[in-house]
């Protein structure tokens, strides 16, 4: 009996063993593999099964699991991290535009950005317009400063021209004024400024004042491209993203991006199981005045338990669905940083407008993120929070503020007592030099304080809040945290306010995840986590401070399938389809100009 019993389990062993090696599809070899698990924190090599990790260690030890139809990728000693997570991008609205931008992103020169401009007004069509749309600071040029109007007029000539320069201004070129039919007497709008010379005629310099009003209206008047070309427009977007390393997004909703119908496109690739990205989105009321009346339809419509995981779809289709409310809850919470001008001061009605909102968010169990910039806006949130909170208790509720560049140590307690997180973001390297100017140098010195959140064990995730500000690239606010630098040289963080390399990749990864409670299968490489990494260019713990923020991938694996490869690893990715239309800057210049 007792040798049946032990053949019986040396039989269910060995099946074991070929189940899990015949389960096997993918195996990374020679790696310097940063696991981000403090267990296990390098390895050589591991082994995936579908979506799923099943194995890290040693070379020898991953190498058992080669065998017939198992593709072997050798690292060649190149780094290889977790999927980066991006917890603030305007992911589906970036998409939608992405084949229509010249995008600065990474140039070092204004002079190679005019040329740039110059050569794309030369190719744009009669109709459509050049338009540069955020992602660049004049302080990264060699030249440190921006471009002029008239500079501007003599590169684009008779093409319409748009030039988004953060949440300060943006510049149009005289074709464009025409375009839009802009004159001395058209009248500025609330919050904004249209510059005028002394003979009263618009200069094409539009001006936030603070509000970003009048910068977003004016873009929303462009054409837009065709429902073919916003498709494919999408699908570089996020290629682009896939290039960078970044496998997880949480889209962070937005001005002028309307439920459901500007989510069409997003929908329809996920539906066919082409969404290359994980996709948790917030959704954003457009109207002011009328913003409970969205959330109270939507929460109608919207059945927020009902997430599509990648375990229903038995790991075909990456996860798409409607994670809460936000980022902006009401209008009249909106703090603008434009640090270009003074803090605004949020209207009286704002916290009965808000009240409504969080207390019907919170009974029906909606999770929310705010855009809270300025302390003293945090303050006055969480009064609200706290009330809502002793009349209808948050109970764990998932939430947390976006941005919290100058909340105060105090106020950070009271995001912690009330359970929530803070999405960070890169600003300060591309506007420290205006927040210097404005607020001095004492102030920068723990803007955002990432050091303090992290000590007090509040959630933290990275973001970029590309990119009609920022850039989409990842690895600048990686840069900016490890470095304490903005994209100009500026050193406007304090020792004590600087994280090393390994916890600022946690914030960019682990941290996201975090933030919505899905650190449990994402964020770090470990036994039956999602198979989501990339291999990098360059040794990320080993390269200069200033090379970080020009690290991209060369081979990212998402939900165990490569979606994207270069150099070597080309080949074992889908192809990348042209830009359509033919004329797109991407063709041309691509997305980031890594250096």
């Amino acid at each position: 009996m007792k040798r049946i019993k032990t053949t019986l389990f040396l039989i269910i062993v060995c099946s074991g063993s070929i189940f899990s090696q015949q389960k096997v599809d993918k195996v990374i070899l020679n790696g310097k593999i940063i696991t981000l698990n403090d267990q296990q924190p390098t390895v050589e090599a591991l082994a995936i099964a579908g979506n799923r990790i099943i194995e890290l260690g040693s070379n020898q030890r991953i190498k058992k699991y080669i065998g017939k139809n198992v593709q072997v990728i050798d690292a060649r000693e190149k780094t290889v991290i977790p999927g980066i997570y991006d917890s603030h991008l305007h992911v589906i609205r970036g998409g939608r535009f992405y084949n229509a931008e010249l995008r600065w992103d990474g140039l070092t020169t204004l002079a190679e950005a005019l040329s740039m401009l110059k050569e794309q007004a030369l190719r744009t069509p009669k109709g459509q317009w050049v338009r540069v749309v955020g992602g660049w600071s004049e302080f990264q040029f060699k030249e440190k400063r921006l471009p002029t109007l008239d500079e501007i007029n003599t590169a684009t000539g008779a093409t319409p021209t748009f030039i988004l320069h953060l949440y300060g201004q943006a510049f149009l070129n005289k074709a464009g004024i025409q375009a839009l039919s802009i004159t001395g007497d058209t009248p500025n709008p609330i919050g904004g400024l249209i510059q005028k010379n002394p003979n009263g005629e618009p200069t094409g310099l539009l001006i936030a004042e603070p509000s970003a009003f009048i910068l977003y209206s004016t873009l929303s008047k462009l054409p837009e491209l065709t429902m073919e070309e916003k498709i494919n427009s999408t699908k570089r977007f996020i290629s682009d993203l896939n290039s960078l390393g970044v496998t997880s997004v949480m889209d962070a909703g937005g001005g002028f991006q309307n439920f459901p119908d500007d989510y069409q496109i997003t929908d329809m690739l996920s539906k066919k199981g082409e969404l290359n990205i994980r996709l948790p989105y917030y959704l954003f009321a457009q109207k002011p005045g009328t913003e409970l009346e969205d959330y109270l339809k939507w929460i109608d419509m919207v059945d927020i338990s009902d997430h599509q995981t990648d375990d229903s779809f038995e790991g075909k289709k990456t996860e798409y669905h409607v994670q809460g409310a936000g980022e902006n809850l009401v209008a009249s919470g909106g703090d603008f940083e434009n640090f270009l001008k003074p803090r605004p001061e949020l209207p009286p009605a704002m916290e009965n407008q808000l009240k409504a909102v969080i207390t019907e968010l919170v009974k029906n169990r909606w999770p929310f993120r705010l855009h809270a910039t300025y302390d003293e806006s945090i303050s006055r949130f969480l009064n609200v929070m706290e009330q809502v909170n002793r009349e209808t208790p948050f109970n764990g509720l998932t939430w947390f503020f976006d941005h919290a560049e100058t909340v105060s140590d105090a106020n950070l307690d009271r995001i912690k007592a009330l359970g929530g997180g803070v999405a960070i973001q890169d600003r300060m390297a591309f506007q420290a030099e205006g927040f210097v100017s404005r607020y001095g140098k004492k102030a920068a010195l723990h803007t955002p304080p990432v050091r303090r959140m992290l000590e007090k064990g509040i959630r933290i995730g990275g973001g970029t809040d590309g990119t009609r500000v920022s850039s989409f690239n990842p690895w600048i606010g990686i840069y900016q945290f490890v470095s304490g630098k903005s994209l100009g040289g500026l050193k406007f963080a304090s020792s004590e306010n600087q994280v090393d390399r390994i916890s600022a990749l946690k914030i960019y990864t682990l941290g996201s995840a975090s933030l919505i409670h899905q650190d449990n299968e994402r964020g770090m490489l470990k036994k039956n986590f999602l198979a989501d990494l990339a291999i990098l260019n360059s040794d990320y713990l080993g390269i200069k401070e200033d090379e970080i923020k020009d690290i991209h991938s060369i081979l990212t694996i998402l939900n165990g399938k490569v979606v994207y490869g270069a150099q070597e690893y080309q080949k074992l990715a889908p192809k990348i389809p042209s830009a359509i239309p033919s004329w797109s800057p991407i063709n041309f210049y691509g997305g980031y100009q890594s250096h």
